[in-house]
C-alpha cells in the first residue's frame, strides 16, 4: 500500500460476527426469558441493596426462620405436580431468602426433594403490575393460613437478642450474597440490547463448559456471562431442566464469590478464542481478578444508577451520557513475512469526535498473530460519536515523525446497532479490530465556572455598548458575574455576585460597596444575549439565591438559600483551611438529611498509590506526605445525602470551592451546588482576606479551544494505562483538579498583560472591598 501523505481511508472488513448465527450456541435451551428475567433481576438487587434493615442480623434470622417454617410449606402445596409455579410472590425479606438459595441448585434441590419430594420452582413474573397481583395475591392466601403471623417482616431491630438460627446453611448463603449488587452496579446492566448480547454469550460458555470443559481446570465466567448464570440459577425448574446433562460441567465454572487464577482466566480465553475466532473480553464484560472475591477493581468513573433527574427543569442543562469502549487487535498471519517493518509500525487511536489532542499509540509488536490482545480499555461520552484507529509508520511527515498508511471508523451508531453491540474491521490487511461498545446512560453533571464581565442590576454588562443602547442612561448597580459551561462547554447559567451600589456616568458619581448582607449571588439560568462580541445582558429568570446572614456564635460565616436551606462555615483558625467546618439544614426538616463532608469522600476518594522509597520511612517524610495530602483535598467538599434507603449516606454531589468545579449526580440540584460553591468561596475569601478563586478577575479568560481536549470526554481505564500517558485529560477531573482546571486558569492570568478595567466597573479597592474584607 502507497504510503502518501493523502492516505486513503480504509472502511475495512466489517464481518459482523455474533455468536447467534454458530448452530451449537442456537441449539442450547433456555426455559425462561432470561432478558426479561436478568432485567428485573438488577431492579430486585438494587432493592435489596437500598433496604438496610433487610441486613440486620435479627432481621435475617426471622427471614430464614419465615421462608423455612412457612412459606416453602406453603408454595409446596400451592404447587401441583408437573405444572407451572404458582403465580405468587412473598414478601421482600422471604424473595431474598429464596433467592439466595437458588444461587446453591445442588444445596437447593436437596433440600427441595428431602423436605417436599419435588423441585420448587419460581414463577415467571417480570411486568410490575403482574408483580403487584401476585404479591397481593400472595398476603390473600398467607393471611387465610397463617392468621397469627404478619405477612411483613417485624422484627424489633432494637432488640438486645437474636433469635435463635434455624438454618445455618441458609444463614450462611443469604450472609455471603448481602454484597451481590455490588458486582453490578453499573446502569447499562439493564439496558435490553446489552443483556441480549449478555444472554449468547451465556449460551456460547455453556457450549463450551458441554464440549470442552476436560480441556481447562476451569472455566471463569465474564460479568455479563456471570450475571445471565446467576439469573438462570434464580428459576431452579427451568435451570434445572435445561442443564440437566450438564451438571458435572457446571461445576467446573468459577462462581460468583470464588476466585479465579490468572492461568483459569487465559485458559478460558483461550478456549472461546479457538471456538468462535473472538476475543472473551468486551465493554461491560470483562473478566476482574480479585484475591478475596469480594469486591471489584474499583472503576474510574460513578455508574450507579439514578432514579430521577432533577435538572431537567433547566432548559439550558444537557445530559451527559458515557459509554465504556474496549478495543481489541489480532495480528494477519500474512504479518509474519514482513516483520522487518513490525518495530516501525503502530497503532494509533483518535476519536471521530472532541478531544483533538488526544494521543494513545500502540506498537504492532505488542499485539500476537493467534491470539486477541485488548489494546484499550476507556469510556467516553456518546458527543465524541466514535473512534478512528489510524495504522502508521515511523519516518513520514503526516502525523509528527510519522505516516499514516490506513485508518478504520467505529461509529457509536453503528456498534448499538451491531449484533452483540461488537463490530470487527481489518485494517490494511494487517490487523483485526474488535471493538465492543456498552449502551450509553447517563452519567454525572460536570460544570465549571469561568470569569466574565462585571454587570448592572439589570445584569447587563458594564460597557459603553449597553450605555449607548440605553441612550446613556447610568448603569447602577455593580456585581461580579462568572458564566458556568458544561462538560461540552455551552453556558448553562450566569452566577451574580453583588458588590457595589450607585452608578456610573461620563463626569459623574462612582460605585460604592455595600454592607455585607446586601451581597446576595444569584444564579440565572440560560446563555448570555450578547448584542456586541462579547458584550451581552445576563438571562433574565432567576433559579436560585443566597442571602448572607447573622451567623450564630459558633459560626463565622451564614448564607440563606432560595431553595429554603441555610449553610455555615466556620474555622478555628485564620491561617489554614484544614480546620474548615460546614453546616447545611433545612428549616423544613430537624435532623439535617444532608451534610457537607471536606475532602473527597465515598466514590469520589482518591488514593495516593505511590511507592515508599527508603528515605519515606522515617517519621518526618511521613508527615510531610500527610500534609500533602491534606493539602490535595483542600478546596475539595463532598455532598452526602442520607435516606431510609441509604442512612449511612450516599454523595450525590462533588465541588471544588477554590475552582468553581462541580460535579453532580442527576438526582442532585445543580442549583444548589453552584451556591453552596460560590458562598463557602466568598466566605473563605472574606475570611483570609485573599482572592482563593480569582473572583477578582472581571474578563472572561481564554479557554482550551473547544474539541481540543475536553474534560470528561474521554477517561481511560486504569487497565489501559502505561508509563508514557501522564494527561490529566485522561483520569476523573478530581484525580488531579489543579491540573486539569486550575493551572490553565492561574496561568492564564499571569501570561497575559494586565488587564486595564474601564472606570465605569470600578476600581480593582471596589471589588477588594465587596469580596475580601
Amino acid at each position: 500500500m502507497s504510503e502518501s501523505s493523502n492516505a486513503s481511508e480504509i472502511s475495512g472488513n466489517m464481518s459482523g460476527r455474533s455468536l447467534s448465527g454458530i448452530p451449537e450456541v442456537e441449539a442450547i435451551r433456555v426455559g425462561v426469558d432470561l432478558v426479561s428475567a436478568a432485567r428485573r433481576n438488577i431492579g430486585f438487587l438494587r432493592t435489596v441493596a437500598e433496604a438496610q434493615w433487610l441486613h440486620e442480623e435479627s432481621t435475617v434470622v426471622e427471614a430464614i426462620r419465615r421462608y423455612d417454617e412457612l412459606w416453602m410449606p406453603l408454595v409446596s402445596d400451592l404447587t401441583v405436580a408437573a405444572s407451572t409455579p404458582p403465580m405468587v410472590l412473598p414478601p421482600l425479606d422471604i424473595e431474598w431468602v429464596w433467592f439466595c438459595h437458588t444461587l446453591n441448585p445442588v444445596s437447593y434441590r436437596q433440600y427441595c426433594e428431602l423436605r417436599f419430594s419435588k423441585l420448587i420452582g419460581k414463577p415467571a413474573i417480570f411486568d410490575e403490575e403482574n408483580e403487584e397481583y401476585a404479591l397481593m395475591r400472595c398476603k390473600e392466601i398467607w393471611t387465610r393460613t397463617y392468621p397469627s403471623e404478619p405477612f411483613e417482616n417485624e422484627t424489633d431491630l432494637d432488640m438486645p437478642d437474636v433469635p435463635t438460627v434455624t438454618n445455618e446453611e441458609l444463614l450462611m448463603e443469604v450472609t455471603r450474597h448481602r454484597l451481590l449488587y455490588s458486582k453490578f452496579p453499573e446502569a447499562y446492566r439493564s439496558e435490553i440490547v446489552y443483556l441480549i448480547a449478555a444472554r449468547q454469550r451465556y449460551k456460547a460458555l455453556l457450549h463450551i463448559a458441554q464440549r470442552f470443559s476436560d480441556e481447562c481446570s476451569r472455566l471463569v465466567p465474564a460479568s455479563d456471562i456471570l450475571f445471565m448464570w446467576l439469573t438462570h440459577q434464580s428459576y431452579p425448574t427451568a435451570y434445572a431442566e435445561d442443564l440437566k446433562e450438564m451438571e458435572g460441567d457446571m461445576r467446573k465454572v468459577v462462581t460468583v464469590w470464588e476466585s479465579a487464577t490468572e492461568k483459569e482466566v487465559k485458559e478460558t480465553e483461550i478456549l472461546w478464542e479457538r471456538t468462535f475466532d473472538q476475543p472473551y473480553g468486551k465493554a461491560g464484560g470483562v473478566v476482574v481478578l480479585e484475591s478475596n472475591g469480594v469486591g471489584s477493581a474499583k472503576p474510574p468513573v460513578y455508574w450507579e444508577v439514578s432514579d430521577t433527574d432533577v435538572n431537567t427543569e433547566y432548559k439550558s442543562m444537557l445530559p451527559r451520557f458515557l459509554l465504556e469502549v474496549c478495543l481489541f487487535v489480532k495480528l494477519n498471519s500474512r504479518v509474519k513475512a514482513n516483520q522487518q517493518n513490525v518495530p516501525c509500525e503502530f497503532l494509533h487511536l483518535r476519536m471521530l469526535r472532541c478531544h483533538r489532542e488526544l494521543k494513545l499509540e500502540k506498537s504492532i509488536s505488542n499485539f500476537h498473530y493467534d491470539s486477541w490482545q485488548k489494546a484499550w480499555r476507556l469510556y467516553c461520552e456518546f458527543g465524541t460519536k466514535g473512534v478512528v484507529v489510524e495504522l502508521c509508520r515511523l519516518g513520514g511527515h503526516c502525523f509528527k515523525g510519522s505516516s499514516v498508511l490506513a485508518s478504520v471508523t467505529f461509529q457509536w451508531n453503528d456498534l448499538l446497532r451491531a449484533p452483540s453491540l461488537t463490530l470487527e474491521r481489518e485494517v490494511a490487511q494487517q490487523a483485526r479490530i474488535v471493538v465492543s461498545v456498552t449502551p450509553p446512560v447517563q452519567a454525572p453533571y460536570l460544570l465549571k465556572s469561568v470569569p466574565d464581565r462585571v454587570t448592572d442590576d439589570s445584569g447587563a454588562m458594564i460597557s459603553d455598548v449597553i450605555l449607548k443602547i440605553n441612550r446613556y442612561r447610568p448603569q447602577e448597580g455593580r456585581w461580579l458575574s462568572r458564566t458556568v459551561l458544561d462538560h461540552a462547554g455551552r453556558e448553562c447559567f450566569v452566577v451574580r455576585i453583588r458588590v457595589g451600589g450607585g452608578f456610573w456616568r461620563r463626569g459623574g458619581e462612582t460605585p460604592s460597596v455595600v454592607k455585607w448582607e446586601d451581597r446576595i449571588i444569584e444564579i440565572r439560568e440560560g446563555s448570555w444575549s450578547y448584542v456586541a462580541g462579547s458584550i451581552g445582558r445576563a438571562p433574565e429568570k432567576v433559579v436560585g439565591t443566597a442571602t448572607p446572614k447573622e451567623p450564630p456564635e459558633q459560626w463565622k460565616a451564614a448564607w440563606s438559600l432560595s431553595t429554603g436551606d441555610e449553610v455555615m462555615i466556620g474555622w478555628e483558625s485564620y491561617a489554614s483551611l484544614r480546620d474548615l467546618r460546614f453546616y447545611l439544614g433545612n428549616q423544613m426538616s430537624p435532623e439535617p438529611l444532608v451534610k457537607l463532608l471536606k475532602g473527597r469522600k465515598m466514590q469520589y476518594q482518591v488514593k495516593n498509590i505511590k511507592p515508599k522509597s527508603k528515605h519515606e520511612e522515617n517519621q518526618n517524610v511521613e508527615e510531610e506526605q500527610r500534609e500533602e495530602d491534606e493539602e490535595e483535598e483542600e478546596g475539595f467538599v463532598t455532598l452526602v445525602r442520607y435516606t431510609e434507603e441509604n442512612p449511612n449516606g450516599r454523595a450525590t454531589a462533588l465541588l471544588n470551592w477554590k475552582l468553581l468545579v462541580v460535579e453532580l449526580l442527576p438526582e442532585e440540584d445543580a442549583v444548589l451546588v453552584l451556591l453552596l460553591c460560590i458562598t463557602i468561596l466568598v466566605s473563605v475569601s472574606k475570611m483570609k482576606k485573599e482572592d482563593l478563586g480569582c473572583l477578582l478577575t472581571r474578563r472572561r479568560l481564554k479557554e482550551a479551544k473547544l474539541g481540543a481536549r475536553d474534560w470528561g470526554s474521554v477517561i481511560l481505564h486504569p487497565s489501559s494505562c502505561s508509563t508514557s500517558i501522564s494527561s490529566p485529560y485522561l483520569q476523573p477531573w478530581y484525580w488531579d483538579a489543579n491540573a486539569v482546571v486550575g493551572s490553565d486558569r492561574a496561568d492564564q492570568i499571569t501570561r497575559q498583560p494586565v488587564v486595564n478595567y474601564s472606570p465605569m466597573e470600578g476600581s480593582d479597592v471596589l471589588y477588594r472591598r465587596g469580596i475580601i474584607s
